[in-house]
């Protein structure tokens, strides 16, 4: 498999999608740097293929994808992570007294058991 021949089944035709809450946490955490974006990408890792990384950046990197979630956020996405997360909902849930970042998304047909990685067909 190999990214370049993986074909994205994205339900709502968009990129990515945010929930309030994953809004809402993001906007908190860029709340002290003014001007910077969340940054969206993907590393080769783990047992099964892939992990998402997500970075507070200055500025997009070239080729990017911008979507404007908020007027306080805009999160930027790898044009490598693209093909894997093409119509991923990223959430923000409270599991107890911890905040978790969920990335729900339609693409993953396997992942492993700790949760820190995924693969797609």
């Amino acid at each position: 498999m190999s990214v370049e021949t993986f074909m994205p089944q994205s339900k709502s035709g968009d990129a990515v999608s945010l929930t309030p809450a994953a809004i809402k946490h993001f906007e908190a955490k860029l709340a002290s740097q003014p001007g910077h974006l969340v940054r969206l990408s993907t590393k080769i890792s783990g047992c099964t293929g892939y992990a998402y990384v997500l970075d507070v950046a200055e500025q997009a990197e070239q080729g990017d994808t911008l979507i404007h979630a908020s007027d306080k956020l805009t999160l930027a996405i790898s044009t490598k992570a693209l093909d894997l997360v093409t119509g991923t909902e990223i959430d923000y849930v409270k599991e107890g007294i911890n905040g978790v970042v969920k990335f729900n998304n339609p693409n993953v047909v396997n992942e492993c058991g700790c949760g820190e990685s995924f693969n797609v067909s």
